[in-house]
């Protein structure tokens, strides 16, 4: 494992992770109960407009009951099993964390959506699968931490079968330097950001074709001040999971977007050829 990979997975690791989140669920329904796709929302969807940007983002890719999905940076799995629970189809998470994939794993028990959703730790440079096994690659708010953009969509054409799709919803760098902390690392040294020309040459040299290209800024924006509008009612949400900090790490994220130091690009991609 490289140092920054170390650096990466230390930012993640959450110890006891598992346990908090099992504390933090009790409040709102029994262990014994089944949770949906929805109840977990406030807590497992670690990208900015949650739910809806995946759900667009699945249309977008169309995703349906017989898509090979593979959630490359899954987290604790809320996107896996958003797409597996409304499309019927079987997701694949990979993620450097093993405290994120231990916990994604109970959560998809908790939602009896075990038989279609599986997770596994990976390095998403190396992934441990056969070339050309899935048809849609899921890829929200992960690339920002790695270093080797060329290599990571060279990976992600590799596993891709022919007339796959790479569904991308991710930060890109705007004008001046980022203010740090934010959620994904508390300097630049585990934040490698491209611009929106310099992903889209990345994208292309790797052997994508373009099928979507979106700037979503504005829509995470006005997301933004509907959250400060009228906050989300108590409960378990990603503070349980990144930390007591993470509210902190949100305002930056919100200042950097707003003074146009990162922007929102949506994108779909397919591949061009065997």
């Amino acid at each position: 494992m490289t140092d920054t990979n170390t650096k990466i997975r230390e930012h993640y690791g959450a110890t006891g992770l598992t346990d908090r989140i099992k504390s933090a669920l009790a409040t709102i329904a029994p262990e014994s109960q089944t949770l949906t796709v929805a109840q977990l929302a406030p807590l497992d969807q670690f990208h900015l407009r949650g739910i809806p940007a995946t759900s667009e983002l699945a249309s977008a890719a169309s995703i349906e009951s017989s898509t090979r999905v593979l959630d490359l940076g899954c987290g604790i799995g809320g996107p896996a099993r958003y797409l597996a629970a409304t499309f019927g189809c079987k997701v694949t998470g990979v993620d450097l964390s093993s405290a994120f994939i231990d916990a994604a794993t109970y959560l998809t028990a908790r939602c009896g959506l075990s038989d279609r959703v599986t997770f596994q730790v990976g390095d998403a440079l190396h992934l441990p699968f056969e070339d050309a096994v899935f048809d849609a690659v899921f890829l929200q708010h992960v690339a920002m931490n790695i270093e080797d953009r060329p290599a990571l969509y060279a990976e992600a054409r590799r596993i891709l079968a022919p007339g796959g799709r790479l569904a991308t919803y991710d930060l890109v760098r705007g004008d001046g330097d980022i203010v740090y902390p934010v959620p994904w690392a508390r300097d630049n040294s585990t934040s490698f950001l491209l611009g929106e020309a310099d992903t889209r040459t990345a994208l292309e040299h790797a052997g994508f074709r373009l099928a979507l290209w979106i700037d979503d800024t504005e829509p995470v924006l006005d997301w933004f001040k509907a959250i400060m509008a009228d906050p989300p009612p108590s409960g378990p949400n990603l503070g349980v999971v990144m930390g007591p900090d993470f509210h902190a790490k949100t305002a930056n994220l919100a200042r950097n977007l707003r003074e146009n130091r990162l922007g929102v690009l949506s994108a779909v991609l397919t591949t061009t050829g065997p």
